[in-house]
């Protein structure tokens, strides 16, 4: 069992639950709202339930202290006395000859000061942490794609014509998608290629999850462009008493595929990299910063308001898609040495046994 496996199935269950909305929508179609509401709050009570039952076998940290706080102290003080010894001319080299970072300034082995409440490990710790996080400033540009799938393109599916299924359950064929595609990708495509040699490492395999993210909204700006070209509403489509367009929302369906081949690659890859980066006293806080994105997606989200409505969608979709491509681009040649980081890392992670064999270090790859 490999971390990489792990969070692969923890995103699979989600999209389980997400599979959800299928009932929901039913429900508020057929009964009413509160019917809706009802079932999310009984699952919340079930899963309440189940995590009081398993206490037991919750690794407990007792609470020593915020580590945002003494983050910021420790970078105040690596800011400070950086700039104390740059002044006076006596900056600190390491076994190099070449001077240490800024942030080797704040570890009281540099400093001489032993009034500082954390150890030279917690500030390497902290580095660690602050160099995993650089990657997800790109994530932001990935959720506003993303976020595509609960409002644009909920709206594109009603300007056609979707048989007796609300527009509102087109949604649900992400879900279904990944349900139907993890499996295949955890346990026959990314076996296929690490015995190929090909390992498909963290930068590569998010790179690839923004490539399908840019795919899918091109993809859903050409859809656009398609029903706008057909009547008899046109650019109207689904505007007031308007109805749909002559033409079926099956051909949808490939956007909702893109999107989730882009979460598998992409989302499940930052979960992981956030986890597996993170130093073990800042696990929590890492991923806190990853799942934050998505915040900085929906922020995105409202400078596209004024071109989210007829007969502006095609403009929409499109610009998306160009930012997300040169994200992309950007996103490779800044962060690749990354991965080539990472497999230096697991070279040297080989230890000997008693015997002498080498024995590979438990890791993700394995």
């Amino acid at each position: 069992l490999t971390v990489q496996s792990i969070f692969n199935w923890f995103y699979w269950a989600i999209n389980v639950g997400g599979l959800s909305a299928i009932a929901t929508t039913e429900l508020e179609s057929n009964v009413d709202f509160w019917a809706a509401y009802l079932l999310p709050t009984l699952m919340c009570f079930f899963c309440l339930v189940a995590f009081v039952l398993g206490r037991k076998k919750y690794v407990i940290v007792k609470p020593n202290g915020s580590i945002i706080v003494k983050s910021y102290r420790v970078i105040v003080a690596g800011i400070h006395n950086y700039r104390k010894a740059k002044a006076e001319n006596c900056l600190v080299m390491d076994e190099e000859g070449k001077p240490v970072g800024w942030m080797d300034y704040a570890k009281p082995s540099v400093s001489q000061d032993v009034s500082h409440d954390w150890t030279d490990k917690f500030v390497d710790e902290l580095r660690t942490a602050v160099r995993s996080c650089k990657i997800f400033c790109a994530y932001p540009f990935f959720w506003l794609g993303y976020n595509q799938i609960s409002n644009n393109l909920i709206s594109q599916a009603g300007q056609m014509n979707t048989g007796s299924v609300p527009n509102d359950i087109m949604q649900n064929i992400d879900p279904l998608c990944i349900i139907i595609l993890i499996p295949i990708f955890d346990r026959l495509i990314f076996p296929a290629f690490r015995r190929m040699g090909l390992e498909l490492r963290p930068i590569t395999r998010i790179t690839i999850g923004f490539v399908f993210s840019a795919l899918a909204m091109a993809y859903s700006a050409i859809i656009q462009h398609v029903i706008y070209t057909k009547g008899p509403y046109f650019d109207a489509a689904g505007d007031g008493d308007n109805g749909f367009n002559d033409i079926s929302a099956g051909i949808q369906v490939p956007a909702y595929v893109l999107v989730a081949l882009s979460e598998i690659f992409a989302s499940v890859t930052g979960l992981e990299y956030a986890y597996k980066r993170a130093p073990e006293s800042m696990k929590s806080i890492v991923m806190s910063v990853f799942l934050f994105t998505n915040a900085g997606g929906s922020i995105l989200g409202f400078c596209f308001n004024s071109i989210s409505a007829n007969p502006h969608l095609v403009k929409n979709f499109a610009i998306i898609s160009g930012l997300m491509g040169g994200v992309t681009v950007i996103f490779f040649f800044l962060f690749k040495h990354y991965d080539n980081r990472e497999a230096q890392e697991l070279k040297n992670n080989l230890v000997y046994g008693k015997e002498g064999d080498a024995v590979s270090a438990l890791t993700s790859e394995n």
